[in-house]
C-alpha cells in the first residue's frame, strides 16, 4: 500500500477504456452511460437518418441544437460522442470494421443474427483483434439454441417471461405491465457491466479478450428468482406471502410496511398501542395477520393522526419496523437523501423543461465525478472521429455523405 493519498493518482477507474457501440433504445445505452460515468470513453454508432430509436420516444423536449429529442434517449446517453454510419452498405460495415481495432470493446443490441449479416460479429473482428471484448445484448441471446431468438424483445416482453407479473397475483387482478419502468433493460444493463468489468480483468491477466452474451429473459429470471425459488419448494408464487408487505393508507398519504418475524409484529403492537394484540389468537400466525389486515390498518390509520409521512415513518424506524412513505414523482425530486447523493442529474437541453435523469448510484472514495455532458445531437462526432481515428480526408468524407453512408 502506498504511505500518503499524495502518492495515488486520483482518476476515474475506466479512463483509458474505450467503448465502439452499436447501440439504441435503453439496455445497451443504459450500460455504456454507466460505463461512461465511471471514466470510459463511449463513441455511440447510429443510423445515419433516423439515429437512436430512443430519440423518437415520448415525452419529448429540444436538445442542445435544437432537434426534438426523447426521454429515452435523454436518460441514457450522457457523456458520448455519436457518429453515424450505415451498417447495411459494405462501406460502412469497413469502416467499423477500421474503427473497432482502436476500440478495447465493442457493443451492440441488435437482433441476434444482425452483426453476422454485416460481416461485423465477434468472429469476425476476433480473428485479427485478440484482445477484443465484444459485449451482445438481445433478448434471449446469441450463443444458445431457443425457440424465441427471432422475437423482438422490449423490456415488459423479458419481464413477463420471467414469472414475476404473476407473483402475489389474484386470478382476479388485471396485469401490471413494466410495475418498475424498464427493469428489462436497466436490469440487463447491470448484468452487462458485470460482464465487461469481468472481462477487463481477465484481459489484464491473459491479455485475451472474450465474447459476452446478455439475454434480457436471462437477467430478468435472476432479478425474478423468487417465483422459481418458491415453486421448487411446494408454494405457488401466485399465492400471497404470509407476511405484511402492504400499503396503508394514512391522512397525509400512503405508506409500506413489512413485517414478516414474531419480533417485528410484537414492536409494532406495542408502538401502536395494542398489546393485547399478543395474546390475541387473530393474530397468532403470520397467516392471521393478513387474514385481519383491515384491523390493523385501522389501528395504523388511527395510530398516525394528521402526522406527516415522514414523522410516520420515522416513528415505525425507531421501533424496528422497516416502513417507508409512497413517494410521487415530485416527493422524488426533492427528497433531501435523493439531494444529498446527487441521484438526480439535470440533463443539459435546449428546452424549456428541467429534465432530470438518475446520476451514478456507485459511489467510491478518491474517484472524481466525471463532468456532466449533453446527451450527443445525431452524428455530432462522425467527422472528427473518422479523421482523428482513420485519417479520413475532407473529400472522403464528403464523398461518404453524399452516399447516405454518414449524415
Amino acid at each position: 500500500m502506498k504511505d500518503t493519498d499524495s502518492e495515488y493518482k486520483v482518476v476515474q477507474p475506466l479512463t483509458g477504456v474505450r467503448i465502439l457501440a452499436a447501440e439504441q433504445m435503453q439496455s445497451l445505452p443504459y450500460a455504456t452511460q454507466l460505463l461512461a460515468s465511471l471514466g470510459a470513453e463511449v463513441i455511440k454508432v447510429e443510423h445515419p437518418t433516423r439515429g437512436d430509436l430512443g430519440r423518437s420516444s415520448l415525452p419529448e423536449t429540444i436538445d442542445t441544437d435544437g432537434n426534438t429529442v426523447g426521454a429515452t434517449f435523454l436518460r441514457n446517453n450522457l457523456y458520448k460522442k455519436s457518429i453515424s454510419l450505415d451498417l447495411k452498405h459494405e462501406l460502412g460495415q469497413e469502416l467499423f470494421r477500421r474503427l473497432a481495432k482502436g476500440f478495447d470493446v465493442v457493443a451492440e443490441n441488435f437482433k441476434p443474427g444482425t452483426m453476422e449479416r454485416f460481416g461485423l460479429a465477434y468472429n469476425d473482428l476476433q480473428e485479427n483483434q485478440p484482445e477484443l471484448i465484444y459485449l451482445s445484448i438481445s433478448g434471449f441471446g446469441n450463443t444458445v439454441d431457443t425457440p424465441y431468438a427471432s422475437w423482438p424483445a422490449f423490456a415488459p416482453i423479458a419481464e413477463a417471461m420471467s414469472g414475476i407479473y404473476n407473483f402475489n397475483r389474484g386470478k382476479d387482478d388485471a396485469i401490471k405491465v413494466s410495475p418498475v419502468g424498464a427493469l428489462g433493460d436497466t436490469g440487463s444493463g447491470l448484468f452487462a457491466v458485470i460482464g465487461v468489468l469481468s472481462a477487463l480483468r481477465q484481459r489484464e491477466q491473459t491479455g485475451e479478450g472474450l465474447y459476452i452474451d446478455i439475454a434480457m429473459l436471462d437477467s430478468m429470471v435472476a432479478f425474478a428468482d423468487i417465483v422459481p425459488n418458491y415453486l421448487s419448494l411446494g408454494k405457488n408464487p401466485r399465492t400471497p406471502s404470509l407476511l405484511i408487505n402492504h400499503g396503508f393508507k394514512i391522512k397525509s398519504g400512503e405508506i409500506v410496511i413489512q413485517i414478516g418475524r414474531e419480533h417485528q409484529f410484537e414492536a409494532f403492537s406495542k408502538i401502536l398501542g395494542k398489546d393485547e394484540w399478543l395474546t390475541d389468537d387473530r393474530f397468532g400466525t403470520r397467516a392471521g395477520w393478513l387474514e385481519n389486515l383491515d384491523v390493523i390498518q385501522e389501528a395504523l390509520f388511527n395510530w398516525a393522526g394528521s402526522n406527516s409521512l415522514i414523522r410516520v415513518c420515522d416513528d415505525l424506524a425507531k421501533a424496528g419496523i422497516a416502513a417507508a412513505p409512497a413517494f410521487e414523482a415530485e416527493d422524488v425530486v426533492n427528497d433531501p437523501h435523493i439531494l444529498a447523493r446527487e441521484m438526480l442529474v439535470e440533463v443539459p437541453t435546449g428546452g424549456d423543461h428541467r429534465v432530470l435523469t438518475a446520476g451514478n448510484p456507485v459511489r467510491m472514495t478518491n474517484v472524481p465525478k466525471r463532468k456532466l455532458a449533453a446527451p450527443p445531437t445525431l452524428g455530432s462526432d462522425t467527422k472528427q472521429v473518422l479523421q482523428t481515428e482513420l485519417s479520413i480526408t475532407d473529400s472522403e468524407y464528403e464523398q461518404f455523405r453524399s452516399q447516405g453512408i454518414v449524415n
